[in-house]
């Protein structure tokens, strides 16, 4: 028989998976809590029509497309089926997709809410995208974004929320990182001033690279898109601006002095440091001009995070965006949102080691049974200490206590309860330390004091 397996770029995850996993989206949600979020939950599937032209030509076709139920060759007629084109065939096959992000479901969520819910509204929503994209490392085609946008609300105090909400998530994880913040209209007026407007996108893909090809190969890259050596030179001292973000911003100002939505950016950016320095950061916070992000899709601030302890892409990020909703035809709803990296903040936790013992919600106590007259003299003693949340298990039949005592070593509970008739005479418990291997009778408020 052939043995069974899961699609590829899908995983499956061990009690001790979800374990950590659930430490991730739970001090990510309590965070959420703090700053007023509250969550909410779109269908795995939304109708093909809510998200075709959405992602733009390659993101379509990463769309995972879900066959009509039924009769799915309906309306097909047979020469269709002889030229056998699969987007011919998709498009009158399928009706429903699963949904690639959870940007446009939020967006068609607020249009056809709008008249159920308060601006400026903020939601968060922690679940699973699918992307029929090509597996490989760090890369999977079911993985679950965390996401909180705030729509309805153009203040830059939402920008320096965002940023405190960052900051908070990894102070909890104990994670180091360091924070870069960017504007997309700073972007804007430095291809303006350089002459090349129109070579935008060209221009930020290529200096987004820096870090990881270096400011030759960012150059050459420049000249390849087509860009004048003129305007690559003026570039250059953009590039490569140094100091500490308030130096960055001064050289700015001289730079972009010409650009009114360069100095718009500027204005933007100095709002959001003022305040920051109102309140206490753990992580840095770098202006750095080569952010670029998703660029046509962000028009104002924007973030991304950074792990300093580990060699891995970004962990979290996001910005402002002018018209979320205007693809649904309900324009002028500006937003600005984060989106952590769930699965990435699990392989830098992993491999630092970071997760509190007490975060993982394993056993901590196992009694042994010795046969149903002692398993029924402990029910109520058990159902007691469940009661102040002591996690507990009673083993469920009367095996060999090895068997019973290689249970509890193998799901790494630390303590193992005895109680048998002598205890029962006495009204006592035996505890075993599974760790030290040290054993000693108490009294049952012993036992309470101690877990509690």
């Amino acid at each position: 028989m052939q043995k069974p397996s899961i699609p590829k770029g899908t995983r499956d995850f061990s009690p001790e998976e979800m374990a950590k996993r659930n430490y991730i989206f739970n001090t990510i949600r309590d965070v959420y809590h703090l700053y007023g979020f509250q969550q909410i939950e779109t269908p795995a599937m939304e109708n093909l029509s809510t998200l075709m032209g959405k992602y733009g030509e390659e993101g379509d076709k990463l769309l995972f497309k879900i066959l009509n139920s039924g009769d799915c060759f309906a309306g097909i007629s047979e020469e269709e089926l002889k030229e056998m084109n699969p987007v011919k065939f998709a498009n009158k096959a399928c009706e429903k997709g699963l949904r690639y992000d959870l940007t446009v479901p939020f967006a068609r969520y607020v249009v056809q809410h709008r008249n159920e819910i308060f601006f400026p509204f903020k939601r968060y929503q922690i679940q699973p995208v699918w992307r029929a994209d090509r597996p490989q490392k760090g890369r999977y085609r079911e993985f679950y974004q965390c996401d909180a946008d705030v729509v309805g609300s153009d203040s830059l105090m939402n920008e320096v929320e965002l940023i405190q909400i960052i900051d908070e998530v990894f102070d909890r994880f104990k994670i180091r990182v360091c924070i870069k913040l960017n504007n997309r209209k700073i972007l804007s007026g430095i291809a303006e001033i350089i002459g090349a407007s129109d070579k935008i996108v060209d221009i930020t893909v290529a200096i987004d690279k820096l870090d990881k090809i270096g400011l030759d190969n960012v150059n050459a890259e420049l000249r390849e898109k087509g860009l004048p050596e003129e305007a690559i030179a003026r570039l250059q001292p953009v590039i490569l601006l140094s100091g500490t973000n308030r130096e960055k911003i001064a050289s700015l100002k001289e730079i972009l002095a010409s650009s009114e939505i360069g100095m718009k950016g500027i204005e933007e950016l100095e709002f959001i440091l003022d305040r920051i320095d109102k309140v206490v950061l753990h992580a840095e916070l770098e202006l750095d001009l080569t952010l670029a992000r998703g660029l046509n899709y962000y028009t104002g601030a924007i973030f991304e995070v950074k792990a300093l302890d580990v060699q891995i892409g970004s962990i979290t990020g996001g910005g402002r965006y002018d018209n979320l909703t205007g693809v649904f035809g309900m324009e002028g709803v500006s937003g600005v949102g984060i989106s952590f990296g769930a699965d990435r903040i699990f392989d830098v936790l992993n491999q630092l080691d970071l997760y509190p013992k007490n975060a993982l919600k394993k056993t901590q106590l196992l009694f042994i049974n010795f046969g149903q007259t002692e398993a029924d003299y402990l029910l109520p003693f058990i159902a007691q200490l469940r009661a102040i949340g002591i996690r507990i298990e009673l083993y469920p039949e009367a095996a060999k206590i090895k068997k019973q005592m290689s249970y509890a070593d193998a799901k790494n509970i630390p303590f193992v309860a005895i109680v048998g008739e002598t205890e029962m005479a006495e009204n006592r418990v035996t505890l075993k330390n599974m760790i030290t291997g040290e054993q000693r009778m108490m009294i049952w408020d012993e036992l309470l004091a101690q877990f509690k």
